[in-house]
């Protein structure tokens, strides 16, 4: 298992620590690494470049002369790619050059990268990154003392102000978080400084045999219950005796008497 002096801002070891195989000391694959570099550069790219085609141009219609009898070539348009000031043919267009890499290989590029800085012996683990203050001359100092000289990549995991505000104004020095380290960073630098929450985090993220979050098999989904509709109150039935019917329906007596 690859072991790694621990030092504090002065430059002296203050411990060890343990660092994974499977992360620091796998085999360096220059696939990969071409690969990822590759698919990060392409990323970057803005793709606004544009030229303007024989529709776009500034100029008439019209035909400046006709088409025989004068001697000269033939011409249809003054916006003609032959002519000055004429359209571009076939010139680049807005588009997008980033594509899509399988997360497999973005994940062993790294294992690569950080495997190839632990054999060269540029990488250093600092035990914590507590500056007294911002500036980035005594920031520059405390680099010396680390053992940097053309560059240098900083890994620190959670926020650190003082951190972030003195480095950021060093030539060839950067500061990433550890969910976005690059392999091209890691190429692109001389000097790896990783603090021990970022080999924490580095750890627990890029080991191949961590045992992914479990989550439920689900074979078949029972349906829901349904709801049991309560009966509607019936109407108070109307209280009339059949004889009132009856009576109700037979014609009204006349009001007056025969003579006896």
């Amino acid at each position: 298992m690859p072991v790694v002096d621990v030092v504090n801002l002065k430059g002296s070891k203050v411990g060890q620590l343990d660092l994974l195989d499977a992360v620091f000391g796998v085999k360096v694959n220059q696939h990969l690494l071409h690969e990822a570099s590759r698919w990060y550069l392409r990323g970057l790219r803005r793709g606004t470049h544009k030229t303007k085609d024989k529709s776009e141009v500034s100029g008439a219609g019209r035909k400046l002369w006709r088409q025989k009898g004068t001697g000269r070539a033939r011409v249809g348009s003054i916006r003609s790619p032959l002519w000055r000031h004429g359209g571009t043919v076939h010139g680049p267009k807005p588009r997008d050059y980033s594509y899509a890499l399988p997360k497999k290989m973005l994940l062993g590029a790294l294992r690569s990268a950080l495997s190839a800085k632990f054999a060269e012996q540029k990488l250093t683990v600092v035990d914590e990154w507590s500056l007294e203050s911002p500036k980035t001359k005594a920031f520059s100092i405390i680099l010396g003392k680390l053992n940097h000289t053309k560059s240098a990549l900083i890994v620190a995991y959670g926020e650190n102000r003082n951190l972030e505000l003195a480095s950021r104004n060093l030539h060839r020095v950067k500061l990433v978080a550890p969910n976005v380290l690059q392999a091209y960073d890691l190429l692109n630098h001389d000097l790896l400084l990783l603090s021990k929450d970022a080999v924490a985090r580095l750890i627990h993220t890029l080991d191949p045999e961590a045992a992914a979050a479990a989550t439920p098999h689900v074979t078949t989904i029972a349906p829901a219950p349904a709801e049991k509709k309560e009966a509607a109150p019936k109407a108070a039935s109307k209280s009339k005796p059949a004889a009132k019917k009856a009576a109700a329906k037979k014609p009204a007596k006349s009001g007056k008497k025969g003579k006896e």
